[in-house]
């Protein structure tokens, strides 16, 4: 929905060893209204927290 990805940056030991690591977003697979025709969409949660997904009863 709102074409959020996975955020990339270090990790860093107490000795200062850098090595790279990745923040996943919590994405749910959720069935949701689109045009309206019900689909499988993965969606982060803050996305149907704020009322941008209108999912299917």
């Amino acid at each position: 929905m709102c074409g959020r990805g996975p955020q990339f940056g270090h990790r860093i030991s107490h000795a200062h060893n850098v090595s790279k690591r990745r923040w996943n977003l919590n994405l749910q697979t959720v069935r949701a209204l689109v045009n309206g025709a019900s689909r499988r969409l993965r969606v982060c949660t803050s996305c149907i927290r704020a009322g941008k997904v209108q999912k299917v009863a």
